[in-house]
């Protein structure tokens, strides 16, 4: 039987450390498909990867030495395991400059702090760009060696079906993709030789112990150096003011001397480009995470980014024919649809989760770390029959099954208290979202049937949204 990714870390870790795991705390789901793990012993602790792309882990920890060798503030890594797509990282704690920005900004000395620390970012970046990238084996890229031609058009495919498509903007695709071509043949003039962190952002920027440090480099290649300017600058959440990011964008330029001779005016003009081809992108994946995944907290984000837009389109006038697309920004500036979407749910959304526990307990991918987790496998198993094997806790048959056994009954009604507790005061207060989960041996009876009756009286009672999921069916 295959090892749970937690008991993998665990022994990457034990090996490493020289030390038991005595805690081993998945942390929240991000944007990409790779799993995070606290762990910590006696002495020492680390954070734990998985991720099943050998690829892309070959890549991080490739870059990750020789980014140590350069003197770039990246993670240690301590150990890894390819063949299992497990790593443990030093842990830099929580701190991301995106949390620090939302804890902060009303504090009296913010404007002063903020701006020294994106200086020091600035600082580090060209260090990446310059340094970083010297020497670099560039063939470790994934998926792609350099941001060009081919990256660009894969990246503003991305935002017309994953963006467009889903939030319904209609658009004339041969005119659309004339526009591509000219936007593209216009960004292809710059100097693309460097180092490009490709999400240079501030969700991947940690504050630790009053240093700065730089994760989630794996997508890296060579490029322009507009683009992780643009990236850092018109991050759409971090909300910056415009004078602020007129103000860093001088300083970069002003540090760029130190490293080479550039005419200012081309550079700028390309950088507006730049940061019209990255807000596109990060439109894509704010639809495909959040239309196509329902990860509402993507969508969230998308206001943000249309403000940025609306400020594009009114004060950059760089020599692009782009009739076609700026029309297309016009619409989604307008749109009070996705005016409606970046709204938060005022309603509870109870999320109701069978699961089997050979594959590990179900992960929050919102980030609020709480909610229930209630294990089924105390209770009588129709699965160790085998009229029953090949149905679910669905199934007419299974739900007679259980129905008649007393311990089931008093199981699921201490259950319902525990949740309606939380349930009462998550609606007062409004909270927007609870996690409740059921699990058992192969999350296909107990657990079927326990998280399906909660959903049913959860609905009959409270006036929330019920989103029910069997995660092995």
């Amino acid at each position: 039987m295959k090892l749970m990714k937690e008991e993998l870390l665990s022994k990457l870790y034990s090996k490493w450390a020289g030390e038991t795991v005595v805690e081993i705390k998945p942390l929240p789901i991000s944007g990409s498909n790779r799993l995070y793990f606290r762990i910590s012993s006696a002495t020492k602790n680390a954070v734990g990867v998985y991720n099943e792309d050998k690829k892309e882990n070959l890549a991080f920890l490739e870059f990750s030495k020789h980014f140590k060798v350069k003197n770039l503030a990246v993670p240690e890594v301590y150990a890894s395991d390819l063949e299992h797509g497990i790593y443990l990282l030093q842990d830099l704690g929580d701190t991301t400059l995106f949390s620090f920005i939302t804890e902060n900004n009303s504090n009296e000395n913010y404007k002063q702090e903020i701006t020294v620390i994106y200086k020091n970012i600035v600082d580090e970046l060209l260090k990446f760009q310059f340094i970083g990238g010297k020497d670099l084996d560039y063939s470790l890229c994934y998926p792609r060696d350099r941001f060009d031609r081919q990256s660009m058009h894969w990246d503003l495919t991305y935002f017309k079906y994953y963006f467009l498509k889903l939030a319904k903007i209609p658009f004339d695709e041969q005119k659309l993709e004339n526009d591509y071509a000219e936007l593209i043949d216009f960004l292809q003039k710059a100097e693309s030789d460097y180092f490009l962190y490709r999400d240079f952002q501030s969700r991947n920027i940690m504050l630790t112990d009053g240093k700065l440090y730089f994760i989630d480099y794996q997508g890296g290649r060579k490029g322009a150096l507009q683009y992780d300017l643009a990236s850092l600058l018109y991050d759409a959440k971090a909300d910056l003011t415009e004078e602020f990011r007129a103000e860093i964008l001088q300083y970069y330029i002003l540090q760029l001397k130190n490293y080479k001779v550039f005419d200012e005016k081309e550079f700028v003009n390309t950088f507006y480009g730049f940061v019209l081809i990255r807000i596109l992108q990060a439109f894509g994946t704010y639809g495909y995470r959040g239309f196509f995944e329902r990860k509402e907290h993507f969508l969230l984000s998308i206001p943000y980014a249309i403000e940025n837009i609306r400020w594009w389109l009114e004060n950059i006038h760089i020599p692009l024919k782009i009739p076609e697309l700026r029309r297309i920004l016009k619409q989604i500036t307008n749109s009070n649809y996705l005016k409606e979407l970046g709204e938060p749910s005022k309603k509870l959304t109870v999320r109701v989760m069978s699961f089997s526990y050979k594959h590990g307990i179900p992960n929050d991918d919102k980030g609020n770390g709480g909610g229930f987790v209630f294990d089924c496998r105390g209770l009588p198993n129709p699965g160790r029959f085998d009229k029953y094997k090949s149905l679910t806790g669905n199934d007419k048959e299974v739900i007679e099954f259980l129905e008649k056994e007393i311990s089931v009954k008093e199981f699921l009604n201490h259950a319902f208290a525990m949740v309606e507790i939380s349930l009462k005061t998550y609606i007062e207060r409004g909270f927007t979202d609870l996690l409740v989960t059921f699990g058992c041996t192969g999350g296909q009876h107990r657990s079927v049937y326990c998280a399906s009756k909660l959903a049913q009286h959860i609905i009959q009672k409270y006036d929330v949204h019920i989103n029910l999921h069997h995660r092995e069916q």
